[in-house]
């Protein structure tokens, strides 16, 4: 569970934006800065589901400047969107708790077509919380100076998960 609440998360992360020195934002985007476009809150697309063991295989993910990342398989979520369902692999990048990167039905029309990311840790009940309302978009999204993994197709989800950071920009 998170320390702070949602609407807090997302005015630190702002500010984060405006005015830290390892912003994303080119120097130049900070001046008219008004903060990143969120989805309002979904209390329907926060999920604390069991983790299904992973295989530990490596997987390698092509990146948006054409590098290769490796994380490896450590789980799988099942739930429901609308009466649909769903199933994320979680991966381990080396750190604590797992990182989920994935596509939705929103990607590309109400948020960034390549896709969005999670970062969710274990509840240590064999259980993981997977709150939508904290996706957020790569680093790449706002600078030309990042390497951001792409989702793979076996994190493209076939339902719109409405919830967390929206496109960048008008």
């Amino acid at each position: 569970m998170r320390d702070i609440d949602l609407l807090e998360f997302r005015a630190v992360k702002d500010e984060y934006f405006r005015h830290g020195h390892d912003s994303p934002l080119d120097h130049a985007d900070r001046h008219d800065f008004e903060g990143l476009n969120y989805f309002p809150p979904n209390p329907d697309l926060v999920f604390t589901v069991p983790i299904e063991p992973g295989d530990g295989a490596e997987v390698q993910f092509p990146t948006s400047d054409d590098r290769v990342k490796t994380y490896h398989r450590k789980g799988r979520v099942n739930f429901e969107v609308g009466g649909q369902p769903a199933q994320l692999t979680l991966y381990s990048t080396g750190h604590p708790g797992y990182f989920i990167p994935f596509r939705d039905q929103t990607s590309g029309d109400t948020t960034y077509g390549a896709g969005r990311y999670l970062d969710v840790e274990p509840n240590g009940d064999g259980t993981v919380t997977v709150d939508f309302n904290y996706a957020y978009n790569p680093s790449c999204v706002y600078s030309d100076g990042y390497s951001c993994p792409l989702p793979p197709i076996e994190n493209w989800l076939k339902v719109p998960i409405e919830a967390g950071e929206m496109m960048f920009g008008d």
